[in-house]
């Protein structure tokens, strides 16, 4: 059961960073998430040469190869897109549930596209899933009554399809899995991304440029966390495949959406002024429920 632990670690360092966005987001990169968007992209350069050091044969792919990858990388680059404007509009906690919904997507890709089969219970588990989500879907507004969370809702529908779709694009062509080599041509993607945008997109240029202007030693320090948490928690579940099977370490990505939420009340209860979340019980349950769910689906999905 180490594999467990490790993973486990890797899933935590994950929902560190959701919260790392959510408070960069709100309190340094208040002109949209075009600026946070253009920070990560251009940030991403700094991996480059580590990656290279870890793995000198990033280059060395066939033309068809790194051309998936790109794109595989691309469908990466939507997926941050969707989820920070998730994130822009609602709480770190009730957006990471819905990343569940991505191994539902890779399901019906892969019955779609690569002419995989469902067996009856995985179509109980994707049915548990989608219940789950459809729950922290709705929230409880000051009078009492359930509201519909549209600016979630959507742009996470976009940000799980679009995880699905790039796994599946990966596994269609039947590329060995490098993790190292994988991540070197995302972030190089996501820096030659960042370029065009900063060059053609002028509102997104300026509000970056003001924001580093004003908070530039924070958000440096912020995003350096940020990204030294995301990369740790890519290595740990790089080393924890070896020691298990895929699927059994991918269902600890299930306690991602607990880590989240049990990190957003530690931080409303004993750091109010850094972030804070909705845990009156009326908000707090709905939560707990749909985690509850979507996990027991999602363990379902993965012990078949």
């Amino acid at each position: 059961m180490t594999w467990f632990f490790i993973a486990l670690a890797g899933t935590f360092f994950y929902a560190c960073t959701n919260h790392l966005d959510k408070i960069i987001l709100e309190k340094y990169f208040k002109g949209g998430i075009g600026a946070l968007f253009l920070f990560s992209a251009l940030f991403s350069v700094l991996a480059l040469p580590f990656l290279f050091l870890v793995n000198r044969s990033v280059f060395n792919v066939s033309l068809s190869n790194m051309l998936v990858l790109v794109i595989v990388a691309l469908f990466h680059l939507l997926v941050l897109w969707f989820y920070l404007i998730a994130l822009k509009h609602d709480e770190a906690s009730v957006v990471i549930v819905f990343y569940q919904l991505v191994p539902v997507f890779a399901y019906v890709f892969g019955y779609l596209i690569l002419g995989e089969t469902l067996n009856r219970l995985q179509f109980i588990a994707m049915a548990l899933i989608i219940f789950g989500a459809t729950i922290i879907s709705f929230e409880m507004d000051l009078d009492n009554r359930f509201k519909l969370r549209k600016k979630v809702i959507l742009p996470m529908l976009g940000a799980a399809f679009c995880w699905a779709a790039g796994d599946t694009i990966f596994k269609m062509v039947a590329l060995q899995e490098n993790v190292v080599r994988s991540l070197f041509w995302e972030n190089l993607t996501l820096f030659v991304v960042g370029i065009i945008i900063f060059i053609f997109i002028r509102s997104y240029r300026e509000n970056f440029l003001l924001a580093m202007k004003s908070n530039s030693k924070i958000i440096l320090s912020f995003n350096f966390l940020n990204e030294a948490l995301y990369i740790l928690g890519n290595i740990i579940f790089a080393f924890a495949y070896i020691l298990a099977p895929v699927s059994l370490v991918l269902l600890t990505d299930s306690f991602q959406p607990v880590f989240v939420l049990l990190i957003g009340i530690f931080l409303t209860i004993f750091l109010p002024k850094i972030s804070s979340e909705k845990i009156q019980a009326r908000h707090l349950w709905p939560k707990i429920i749909a985690i509850c769910i979507t996990g027991i689906g999602t363990y379902i999905l993965f012990m078949k």
